[in-house]
């Protein structure tokens, strides 16, 4: 029966911070989590940065001063040396925005999916790989508080506790169904692609029905949904909330579809709470009259955007290289993914190579894969050249 570390290093100080670094220099296995505030702050911070190895667990505070994730930075860099994470892709732009790189990663979370396990939490795992229990009510909790409650700090601890034996044991049925290979590759492509988190709410784009809206409609919801968005980014800041507790996508969305005259209207909207109303009802109000105005006098303008030639026969290849990954996954007995993750997927359908050299350079595709499947790759690609 495996064993677990015992109890856990509270690290609160420069000096506690830089011993425990060192300690976990030694270690060849590390498990690592990370703890924000996200679901309660406009600018989620780096809370907690947990770390375990064999025989120990430790909770380093990055909110204390001089407990800096930079302080890890030569473990995490190593590639030699693996770090087991679950569902890593939330935790590295953290590390990447403290300037922390992360190689050799083992995600335990990819790797379950990529083996088709129909429950893939970690906690499901623990449960059914250690007959460990972990609850998970404080999944959505404000780790800024401190002092932490004891409850919290053993979920946060536990979150690592067990996960260098779960992740070699995840690792081992990688082995056994030959993916190991291919779930590698993806943990390699997500530190790759790991960076600083954007500008809260950059990515955002309101999603409004193609159909039933003329251009004009169209194009007026597009304009105030947007609006919308840059003044609850003003709002949420002004108060430090996320920013979808301040006005939802929501509430955004019908309030493009169906813009308010007034405040009865308004409160009726879905996902508008009364507080808001109260706070902001009348600067909302302001803000559709003024676009249905400029709406009216055909003042408004579609937001525009750089775009290359469009090629006429890249749906089309995604379309056949989805195809093919079903009947290739089917015959090897694997998830779709296996065979073709989806950003490589994209890849192929946007930039077709031409030949097996120009495929086995493709990043991240690997040799196991250019092996199995290049020539029959090239010849899906072949049937639907570029046509710009």
């Amino acid at each position: 029966m495996p064993t677990f570390p015992s109890g856990a290093q509270d690290l609160v100080d420069a000096a506690s911070a830089q011993a425990a670094a060192r300690r976990l220099e030694e270690a060849p296995e590390l498990s690592v989590d990370v703890e924000t505030d996200a679901m309660h702050s406009f600018r989620a911070r780096l809370c907690f940065l947990q770390v375990a190895s064999d025989t120990d667990v430790f909770l380093f505070d990055t909110l204390q001063p001089g407990v800096a994730p930079s302080l890890l930075a030569k473990v995490m860099e190593d590639p030699q040396r693996t770090k087991f994470f679950h569902a890593a892709a939330g935790d590295l732009p953290f590390l990447a925005e403290a300037g922390v790189r992360v190689q050799g990663l083992f995600d335990t979370h990819r790797a379950a999916t990529l083996l088709g396990w129909p429950k893939v939490g970690l906690a499901d795992l623990a449960r059914e790989r250690l007959g460990v229990e972990l609850p998970k009510e404080h999944q959505q909790s404000d780790f800024s508080l401190r002092p932490l409650p004891p409850e919290m700090r053993d979920y946060i601890a536990n979150d690592v506790r067990y996960l260098v034996e779960l992740g070699r044991q995840v690792r081992e049925e990688c082995r056994k169904a030959d993916v190991l290979e291919e779930v590698l590759l993806d943990c390699q492509r997500m530190c790759d692609e790991a960076a600083a988190r954007p500008e809260v709410g950059a990515d955002f784009k309101p999603k409004l029905p193609k159909g039933g809206l003329s251009p004009a409609q169209l194009l007026l919801a597009n304009t105030l949904a947007q609006a919308l968005h840059r003044k609850r980014l003003v709002w949420a800041e002004a108060e430090n909330v996320p920013m979808g507790r301040t006005l939802s996508n929501m509430a955004i969305t019908d309030l493009a579809l169906k813009p308010p005259g007034n405040i009865k209207e308004l409160s009726k909207a879905a996902g508008v709470r009364g507080a808001f109303v109260r706070a902001h009802g009348e600067e909302v109000l302001a803000l559709v009259r003024e676009l249905l105005e400029k709406s009216r006098q055909g003042e408004l303008k579609p937001e525009t955007g750089e775009k290359g030639p469009r090629d006429a026969n890249r749906r089309k290849r995604e379309d056949a290289l989805k195809a093919w990954r079903s009947e290739q996954a089917t015959a090897r007995k694997v998830t779709p993914s296996v065979v073709l993750p989806n950003p490589l997927l994209d890849a192929l359908a946007s930039r077709p190579p031409a030949d097996l050299d120009a495929l086995r350079a493709l990043p991240y595709l690997g040799d196991k894969r250019v092996r199995l499947y290049g020539d029959s790759l090239l010849a899906v690609l072949a049937q639907f050249p570029v046509q710009a």
